[in-house]
């Protein structure tokens, strides 16, 4: 796309659509565009989704969506399925407890038209990484093959300057009993056989490589002794998720590029805690979007689509009173702050259909996260 961009001399365009979901492996609202027209498959550039399993790492709703997606996109583009895998990130987070609802973000990238307000706009830039040994999971080789791909992404979205990023998702693989086996047999060791804190590791890992590629960290290997150790550093425009359905480090960036027109802008707030609901505040209003105290119908259907990472304190008090997430041995700790937090980020947006992950390692204030926000702005 970079390429067209530099030969027709036209400007992008991102499009959002957010769709819902009636099961894991429901793409038909994606269906009835792509029929429709009003979506060309092979503009699809990303998709980012919330899908109803339980998060952890025997959730089979992600590959099942992911598996319904290429199959439909391959069928009105023509490309063989795989190939679309290996060229289209798609990023699921499971869990959508409380009040969220299962939904997913469709990026489409386009020529903007005659209209569309000139920019800087919101751009969108992707990246898949090679593959990541499971040896190097959660490890500084990890971190650097997460910043190669976020730059890599940066030069896409014709993005160039790490000050205009405003947001960057990315699905590191995690380490499997089978991959931990095979590296073993290969002579290798990973940092961990236990998928649950290789999930961890490698969601730390992709933090501390979008702040290597944004310039906010060294490309020191001693700093690999920090994650999951010193939750002093983090970095507030990444948001990290790990899976079994992966085996690359999948990258979309977000930001604002001269190059791009359009409506659409996005504003990245750190939180500091589950309870931060001034920095849902401050994000929207960046937007010129004025919560009194829910968004109004009108400007809620502004907004495409709303980012949240969140993590249970682990320090087990919230603004110094105790919570419990941690000690609950029926219902997983981050099953109830994505409930908690969802709740929250819901009752000021107006609706569910909004992407909360747990897991924030290193993504915002430790305790915390952060919210990101999509929307309209009009003429602002």
């Amino acid at each position: 796309m970079k390429n067209d961009i530099l030969t027709n001399e036209t400007h992008p365009e991102l499009r959002v659509f957010r769709l819902e979901m009636a099961h894991p492996g429901d793409v038909s609202r994606l269906a009835a565009l792509l029929d429709a027209g009003t979506i060309n498959a092979s503009e699809v550039a990303a998709v980012i989704g919330k899908t109803e399993g339980n998060g952890g790492v025997n959730d089979f709703t992600r590959g099942y969506f992911t598996q319904s997606l290429f199959h439909l996109l391959a069928r009105h583009s023509g490309t063989p399925s795989q190939q679309l895998q290996d060229s289209i990130p798609c990023i699921l987070s499971g869990g959508t407890e409380g009040v969220l609802s299962p939904h997913y973000l469709v990026f489409v990238r386009t020529s903007a038209a005659a209209e569309a307000p000139a920019g800087p706009a919101l751009a969108l830039g992707k990246a898949l990484s090679p593959v990541v040994p499971a040896q190097d999971i959660g490890r500084w080789a990890h971190v650097r093959s997460v910043a190669d791909a976020v730059r890599a992404a940066m030069d896409d979205a014709l993005i160039e300057h790490p000050g205009e990023v405003a947001f960057v998702q990315v699905k590191c693989p995690c380490v499997t009993s089978a991959r931990a086996e095979s590296a073993v047999a290969a002579g290798h060791s990973v940092l961990t056989a236990d998928a649950n804190r290789s999930m961890a590791y490698a969601r730390a890992a992709g933090a501390f490589g979008v702040a290597l590629a944004l310039g906010q960290i060294e490309d020191d290997a001693q700093q690999e002794a920090r994650l999951l150790a010193d939750f002093s550093r983090f970095c507030s425009q990444a948001s990290i998720s790990s899976g079994v359905e992966v085996s690359v480090n999948e990258v979309v960036v977000l930001g604002h590029s001269r190059h791009w027109h359009g409506p659409l802008r996005m504003a990245c707030e750190p939180m500091q805690d589950a309870l931060d609901l001034s920095a849902v505040m401050t994000a929207l209003g960046r937007l010129g979007l004025k919560p009194a105290p829910q968004l109004p119908p009108a400007e809620s259907a502004r907004v495409a689509g709303v980012l949240v990472k969140c993590e249970p304190d682990r320090r087990g008090h919230i603004r110094g009173v105790r919570h419990t997430m941690l000690d609950d041995i029926d219902i997983n700790a981050q099953r109830h702050v994505r409930g908690a937090l969802g709740g929250v980020v819901a009752s000021v947006i107006g609706h569910g259909q909004i992407f909360v992950s747990g897991g924030a390692e290193h993504q915002g204030p430790d305790g915390g996260g952060l919210i990101a926000v999509i929307a309209s702005v009009g003429n602002l």
